[in-house]
C-alpha cells in the first residue's frame, strides 16, 4: 500500500498466515519439497536435494568496505572449508567465523560452506545491492525446522522497481530474474511504472484489486489505526488478495528454469506477508520468519526512508 508503516509489533503478519481454501491449496503443493528437498523444488538451484546438511546457522554478510563476513555452526564435523569463485579462502572448525577480503566484483559473491562430512551450502548475502531499490533480497538461505535449508537464488523480494537503472536491469538479468509479480495499486503503478529486465515476464497481482479499505483517507490518528487494521486484513483476506498471492505462489512453483520477484512499494506488508507465507510453508521457524520480516525496517532506516 501506499505509505506502508515501518513493520512495529502492530505491524506483524499473522501468527500463522492463513487465508482462503484456494490458497491454502496452493501453499500446501509449493511447501511440498520442503518435505524431501532443501526448499523450492527448482533445478538450478545449488543445494543438494533430500540429503543432510549438518549446520544449524550459516549466513554471508557483505561490508561497505568490500570485505565478507561468513559465521556458521555445524553439527558432527570437525573442519569448514570456505570457497569463493572455487578457490578455498577460508577454513575451520565446526563454528567459526571469516572475513574475506580481496575478491573481485561481482553481481553476488557466492561462498561454498563445505564441511568435512556430510553435504554443504551455496550461500550469498541476501542483500543485492541495486541503484534504484534498495530493499530486494534473497527470500532463501534459511534453515527449517527439519534441518533442510531453503534454496537461494531463486526468490527474490523487494521494493518498488521503478527506479531501477540499466545497471540494475542488466545485474538482475545476469541473476537470472524473468518473473516479476507487482503487488502494487493501479494508482502506484500509473506513478511508478515498473522498470524489468529484458525478456522477463511482467505480472500485475494488484493485492488490494476490487478493495474499498483504502478509498477514504484517515483524518486522526484513531482513524489511521482503524485504517490500517482494514487494509492488513483486507490484504490477506480480501478476493483481491487471495487471487494475488494465489498467483504468486504458482508463479513460484512454477517457474523451474528461472528466477522470480515479487514487490510492492516499500517491500514491507505485502511483500512481507507473501515471503513468511511461504517461508513458513516451507518449514523455516517463525523466529525467522519475523526476523526476515521485520529486517525492512533497518534496510529503509539506512536508506533514509
Amino acid at each position: 500500500m501506499v505509505g506502508e508503516r515501518p513493520e512495529s509489533e502492530h505491524n506483524r503478519p499473522p501468527s500463522r498466515p492463513s487465508a482462503s481454501r484456494r490458497l491454502t491449496l496452493t501453499v500446501s503443493v509449493v511447501a511440498a519439497p520442503a518435505a524431501s528437498a532443501s526448499g523450492w523444488d527448482l533445478p538450478w538451484s545449488g543445494h543438494q536435494q533430500g540429503r543432510a546438511v549438518p549446520f544449524t546457522e550459516a549466513s554471508v554478510t557483505a561490508g561497505a568496505d568490500g570485505s565478507y563476513t561468513v559465521e556458521w555452526k555445524a553439527r558432527g564435523v570437525r573442519k569448514v572449508e570456505i570457497r569463493a569463485g572455487g578457490k578455498v579462502v577460508a577454513r575451520g572448525g565446526a563454528e567459526g567465523r571469516a572475513v574475506v577480503t580481496g575478491l573481485p566484483a561481482a553481481d553476488r559473491q557466492w561462498f561454498d560452506l563445505t564441511p568435512d562430512r556430510a553435504h554443504g551450502l551455496h550461500l550469498a548475502d541476501r542483500l543485492v545491492k541495486l541503484e534504484g531499490a534498495v530493499n530486494f533480497r534473497d527470500a532463501g538461505g534459511y534453515r527449517t525446522a527439519t534441518g533442510q535449508w531453503v534454496k537461494t537464488g531463486e526468490v527474490y523480494r523487494s521494493d518498488a522497481l521503478d527506479k531501477l537503472t540499466p545497471a540494475d536491469l542488466a545485474k538482475l538479468r545476469r541473476l537470472h530474474v524473468r518473473t516479476v509479480f507487482d503487488l502494487r495499486t493501479e494508482s502506484e503503478r500509473t506513478k511508478g511504472a515498473d522498470q524489468v529486465p529484458a525478456g522477463a515476464a511482467y505480472h500485475v497481482a494488484d493485492v488490494f484489486a476490487g478493495s474499498s479499505a483504502l478509498q477514504v483517507l484517515p483524518k486522526t490518528p484513531e482513524e489511521a489505526v482503524q485504517f490500517m487494521r482494514d487494509a492488513e486484513k483486507a490484504m490477506v483476506a480480501g478476493a483481491g488478495g487471495k487471487t494475488a498471492y494465489t498467483e504468486v505462489f504458482e508463479g513460484v512453483q512454477q517457474d523451474h528454469d528461472r528466477a522470480v520477484v515479487f514487490h510492492c512499494t516499500a517491500g514491507k506488508d505485502r511483500t512481507g506477508w507473501a515471503s513468511a507465507t511461504l517461508l513458513t510453508a516451507l518449514g523455516v521457524p517463525w523466529e525467522t520468519v519475523m526476523a526476515d520480516h521485520l529486517a525492512s525496517n533497518g534496510l529503509a532506516a539506512d536508506a533514509g526512508a
